[in-house]
């Protein structure tokens, strides 16, 4: 791995989303419109309080998630991966740019819902708004690396927005926003234990409910993260060139 050329790949990913509004709407503009959408449905109730955290952590997983796999897969299909790999690029240099591109980008997007939810929306965390927005970016950071790992997987772009609702629909059902993980039959609760979501929506819980979890919070944010260092791990065993 050279860090040169792994800055480069992020510079070049990062002018590439400059140039194109519809992704920089994608990343920024939907998820607030999509928190904005939920404050107003359930204002005057305590209801968005409850799950507004949760899914501040959910909504940049599957932006990032969808965002990162269809971009990751144009590089293959459009032959763009496979000159690049002729190059002194590795896998790695390869993998590790576009993390460091959509990871700041990813924490740009936290900080904007963050900011909508509370500034805006008026949600009110019992904890600090600091630990609401690293979940957040720890959330994102985990939707790219999971959409790196599953473009290796597509042949085209809309398969991979198909494995969108395989990846992230079962984790959406059994992460406890819908019912506490503790309340599902024994089965499921011991597989919502090895999805990643479940850590990242505990971690929103907590923090909207507890004033002095931050220990808490931050172990579950550990956990979150060692998924996605696991799944660029595995994304740079399974990328390939391109796509036959």
């Amino acid at each position: 791995m050279k860090p040169r050329l792994t800055l480069a790949t992020a510079g070049r990913v990062l002018r590439q989303v400059r140039a194109d509004p519809r992704t920089i709407a994608l990343l920024i503009v939907v998820p607030c419109v999509l928190i904005g959408l939920l404050a107003w449905v359930f204002s005057g109730t305590p209801v968005f309080d409850a799950i507004g955290a949760p899914l501040l952590g959910i909504f940049p997983f599957v932006v990032m998630f969808l965002v990162t796999s269809v971009a990751t897969l144009r590089e293959r299909t459009s032959g763009t991966l496979e000159r690049l790999l002729t190059t002194p690029l590795g896998k790695a240099d390869f993998l590790l740019g576009y993390a460091l591109a959509f990871g700041a980008l990813a924490i740009v997007q936290a900080l904007v819902a963050t900011g909508f939810a509370v500034w805006v929306c008026g949600l009110d965390p019992v904890g600090p708004t600091g630990l609401l927005v690293l979940v957040a970016v720890v959330d994102a950071l985990l939707g790219t690396a999971f959409g790196l790992f599953v473009s290796a997987f597509a042949r085209t772009e809309f398969q991979a927005v198909q494995f969108m609702p395989a990846f992230v629909l079962p984790q959406f059902l059994l992460c406890g926003l819908l019912v506490a993980r503790d309340e599902m039959p024994t089965v499921l609760h011991w597989i919502s234990n090895v999805l990643p979501l479940s850590y990242a929506v505990d971690a929103m819980t907590l923090v909207s409910t507890s004033a002095d979890a931050t220990g808490q919070v931050l172990g579950k944010v550990g956990i979150v993260l060692a998924f996605a260092i696991g799944a660029l791990l595995l994304g740079s065993l399974t990328l390939r060139r391109r796509t036959a």
